[in-house]
């Protein structure tokens, strides 16, 4: 029986009506925990020792390494973002596949992707394609919904392709390793990118009026000179890749030390492009400082209300409430995903990563759920964030960068049918684990449950008690008889 009381449930209700009323969501959540905290000592609800840990708490967030990757790989898009890298990508493949409908598109999809890899971040990918291909693909007659929609859509899959800094924090929420998320999102993020080009090559074949090839006068000779080009903006990309994320994969770095080497990566292609300037690094540094901020602020009123909401028991009211749903995992995984679709209209990711997340981890663990699996799920599903329309922030940055005369219902109605092809991969995750776990490394199967210590009976403490420390049996050179080497009383699979 759960004896969790009112509280909880209006603890809830009073945060989503403090964010639908637009108040800042750190200080929301701040004052929404201690508001309750405060109303919960006086009726006996609420036990005021738990409010000693939140110094400690404090302390934890501003001295976690993990969240230390976060200003590196935001510090390292802002720098690439104004570096001139995007430029000779998209002006090389643009001209490479420029001669097929729908070949301008697929030149935004594949760059997006390259992008994504080296900046990890939503923002820089979108604004620079919306500079540069969409006035492009209007001049040349490309509808204006699917040119808005491809590149609003190839800017997030930033949030899913590594070094996603959504995945970065739902690792630390989830309390799994930021490898093994990295590792689980290649495969979604390949075929997220497979579903976009197919979507393009559709478009081609039964609209071909809405992607027209670009002039020959425009894209020039299929050469040689136009194959260097794109080898220039693909190879530093590469080496910029493997810079980031190989380090990271074959274990030589952690994410943080990752992100260092990347923002010295990103200096010297803006230096080796001759923009490395003050202004450049003054523009960088103002963007990383910025989100940096907010994602701390967030942490700590997030601290506050999660501490105050777990104090009265909220996670054994959550607990009851996602575990009685019927379908078991299954039903679990399909009301998580429509209720974070859902808000994401009103949140941006950082704010459900921190919220909710810590929320619904202990569920899915106690349904046996990978968590590995289940962050990179929710990451795919997080990515429909930026792509709702009226409040994604690709479709804001879009907005912000389009001409004139591309209408703003456009932009809304343009990402409709790239925001259904992310929850298509949505589903496909959910009935297709092994598209994330399969990429895994082995892990250790030994089920723990089955190991039994036993302590030897018979014997004191002075006689030689405890092997080892002494007697006539014990571990080899520590006195006694040479027994092989073992842990004697520890039976199952791990035993002897």
């Amino acid at each position: 029986m759960f004896h969790y009381g009112p509280m909880p449930p209006l603890m809830f209700l009073c945060m989503i009506i403090f964010m639908l009323y637009g108040f800042p969501v750190a200080f929301s959540l701040g004052a929404a925990g201690l508001f309750f905290g405060a109303l919960g000592i006086l009726t006996g609800h609420f036990d005021p020792a738990f409010l000693s840990a939140l110094p400690y708490r404090f302390f934890g967030i501003v001295s976690n390494d993990l969240l230390l990757a976060i200003p590196f790989f935001t510090l390292m898009g802002a720098i690439l973002e104004r570096c001139g890298l995007a430029e000779d990508l998209l002006e090389g493949t643009g001209k490479l596949f420029g001669g097929v409908p729908g070949g301008l598109a697929v030149a935004v999809v594949l760059v997006g992707a390259v992008l994504a890899a080296i900046t990890g971040t939503v923002a820089a990918s979108v604004i620079t394609m919306g500079l540069i291909s969409l006035p492009v693909m209007l001049r040349y007659g490309y509808n204006p919904r699917l040119a808005t929609g491809v590149i609003a859509a190839s800017g997030t899959l930033a949030q899913l392709i590594p070094p996603s800094l959504v995945l970065v924090v739902l690792a630390d929420q989830l309390g799994k390793s930021v490898g093994d998320l990295y590792i689980g999102a290649m495969g979604p993020a390949a075929v997220q990118v497979f579903i976009f080009l197919c979507f393009i090559g559709l478009v081609a074949i039964f609209r071909p009026h809405w992607v027209p090839p670009l002039p020959k006068e425009v894209r020039g000779d299929l050469d040689l000179a136009l194959v260097w080009k794109v080898v220039k903006g693909i190879v530093p990309s590469i080496v910029l890749i493997f810079l980031v994320l190989g380090t990271i994969f074959l274990g030589l770095a952690t994410p943080t030390e990752a992100g260092a080497l990347g923002v010295v990566g990103g200096l010297i292609l803006a230096a080796a492009h001759r923009r490395l300037t003050w202004n450049l690094l003054r523009q960088a540094i103002g963007a990383t400082a910025q989100l940096t901020s907010m994602v701390v602020f967030i942490l700590i009123g997030a601290t506050v209300f999660t501490l105050v909401f777990q104090g009265m028991d909220g996670a054994l009211w959550i607990e009851h409430l996602l575990t009685s749903l019927p379908g078991g995992p299954i039903g679990f995984l399909l009301f998580v995903n429509v209720f974070i679709f859902f808000l994401a209209f009103f949140l941006d990711f950082f704010e459900i990563a921190f919220i909710v997340v810590p929320m619904l981890a202990p569920v899915a663990h106690s349904l046996g759920i990978d968590l590995v699996w289940f962050g990179v799920l929710l990451c795919i599903n997080l990515q429909t964030s930026f792509m709702h329309p009226p409040f994604g922030f690709a479709l804001f940055y879009l907005r912000s960068v389009a001409p004139r005369t591309v209408k703003t219902t456009d932009i809304y109605m343009g990402a409709i049918p790239w925001l259904i092809m992310q929850l298509l991969l949505v589903a496909i995750v959910i009935f297709w684990p092994e598209l994330v776990t399969g990429l895994l490394p082995g892990q250790n199967n030994v089920d723990l449950d089955t190991i039994r210590i036993e302590l030897p009976t018979g014997e004191g403490l002075g006689g030689g008690g405890i092997p080892g420390l002494g007697g006539d049996s014990g571990i080899p050179g520590l006195g006694g008889s040479t027994e092989p080497p073992g842990i004697p009383g520890l039976t199952g699979p791990g035993g002897n």
